[in-house]
C-alpha cells in the first residue's frame, strides 16, 4: 500500500503557478523567480535553530570530531557538495566534512531512486566512515520522511553523536530522531513535488551557513577573507596574493615573495609581515594561537613591543 503524502507541504500543488504550463519562458522564469523570494524568509525564520546546530558543529570540530551531511537524491547530492567545497575554501583534511547519498558514488550523477527506501542503509554508511560520539550526523531530506535517512539518524543517535534533522515540513519524521531539527517551510513548489526547486534552495541556505560559521568560528577567516585557502591553482594563487595585498598593503612583488616561502599559505604571509616575524615564528605563533591569526598578530606585535 502507497503512503499518502497530500498532507506534505512540498507534495501540495501551489496555485499560483497552476498554468504555469501555458505560460512563455519569459512568464515562466518570472513566477519562479516570484517564488523563490520566499526561501531565504523562511530560512530566516530559523536562524535561531540554525545558530545553535553551528555552535554544535563547531565544538565538535574543536573535540577532533567529523561533520557528516547524509541524504538521497537532491538532499544527498547538496551535502556532498557543501562538504567537497570545504578543503579547497578552508583548507581542511577530507575527512572533516563528509557527505553521504543513498546509492553511494554513482547516485551523485544517476538518479538512483529506490536506493532511500532502506532504513539499514543509512545505518550501515554511517558504519563504513567509523562513526563515533564526536561526530555530528545532519539528515537532509526535503520531505523529511526518507527512510534512509530516518535509518542513519536512529543509529547516529543510539551512538551517542550529535544528531539534526534538516527538511522543509512542519513536524517532520526525521526530526524525531534527531536532537535537533530545522525545518524550513517554503510552501508548494513551482513544479508539484519537484524539491530540487524552492526546497533545495533552502538546503543549500542552510548547509551554506553551518559549514561557512563553523569554519569562522575555527579561525579559518580574517575580516570577511579565506585566509585558510588551499591555493592548489592559478585563480586561488592569484586570490592569495590579493588577500596578502588587501591585509599588509606590501606591493605584488613583495606578496608573491612571502608567499612562495610559506608555500602559498596566507595565514603565516599576513603575520610575517604585520608582526615582523620569520616564517618559523609564524608558524609557531599560529600554533599557539589555535590558527586565529587576528590573535596571532596581536600577539607577535606584542612581543615587538616588548622588545624595544
Amino acid at each position: 500500500m502507497q503512503e499518502n503524502l497530500s498532507h506534505l507541504t512540498t507534495e501540495q500543488i501551489n496555485q499560483n503557478t497552476i498554468s504555469i504550463d501555458q505560460m512563455s519562458s519569459l512568464e515562466i522564469i518570472k513566477l519562479m523567480n516570484s517564488e523563490d523570494r520566499s526561501v531565504a524568509e523562511a530560512v530566516g525564520k530559523e536562524l535561531p535553530r540554525i545558530a545553535a546546530v553551528i555552535d554544535v558543529i563547531h565544538q565538535s570540530f574543536k573535540n577532533g570530531g567529523r561533520l557528516f551531511y547524509i541524504g538521497a537524491g537532491t538532499s544527498g547530492r547538496l551535502g556532498i557538495l557543501d562538504a567537497s567545497e570545504c578543503p579547497p575554501t578552508f583548507c581542511t583534511p577530507p575527512e572533516m566534512v563528509q557527505g553521504i547519498i543513498a546509492g553511494g558514488d554513482t547516485a551523485i550523477k544517476t538518479a538512483i531512486e529506490g536506493a532511500e527506501d532502506r532504513n539499514d542503509e543509512g545505518e550501515n554508511d554511517l558504519k563504513a566512515r567509523g562513526l563515533c560520539e564526536a561526530d555530528v550526523v545532519v539528515g537532509i531530506a526535503a520531505s523529511g520522511r526518507t527512510p534512509y535517512v530516518i535509518g542513519a539518524l536512529e543509529y547516529a543517535r543510539n551512538l551517542g553523536a550529535a544528531t539534526v534533522a534538516l527538511s522543509c515540513n512542519n513536524d517532520a519524521e526525521i526530526s524525531r530522531y534527531a536532537d535537533y531539527k530545522i525545518e524550513v517551510i517554503v510552501g508548494p513548489e513551482v513544479l508539484t513535488g519537484s524539491t530540487r526547486l524552492k526546497a533545495a534552495t533552502a538546503q543549500k541556505m542552510v548547509l551554506n551557513m553551518l559549514s561557512t560559521a563553523s569554519m569562522i568560528k575555527l579561525g579559518k577567516v580574517y575580516n570577511n577573507l579565506m585566509v585558510d585557502l588551499h591555493a592548489s591553482n592559478k585563480k586561488l594563487m592569484e586570490r592569495a596574493c590579493n588577500m596578502v595585498i588587501n591585509v599588509t598593503g606590501v606591493s605584488m612583488k613583495e606578496a608573491e615573495r612571502i608567499l612562495k616561502i610559506t608555500n602559498q599559505k596566507v595565514k603565516p604571509a599576513i603575520l610575517m609581515i604585520l608582526g615582523e616575524v620569520s616564517f618559523n615564528e609564524a608558524d609557531k605563533l599560529l600554533q599557539e594561537t589555535d590558527g586565529f591569526l587576528r590573535e596571532a598578530i596581536l600577539k607577535a606585535q606584542k612581543s615587538q613591543l616588548g622588545g624595544e
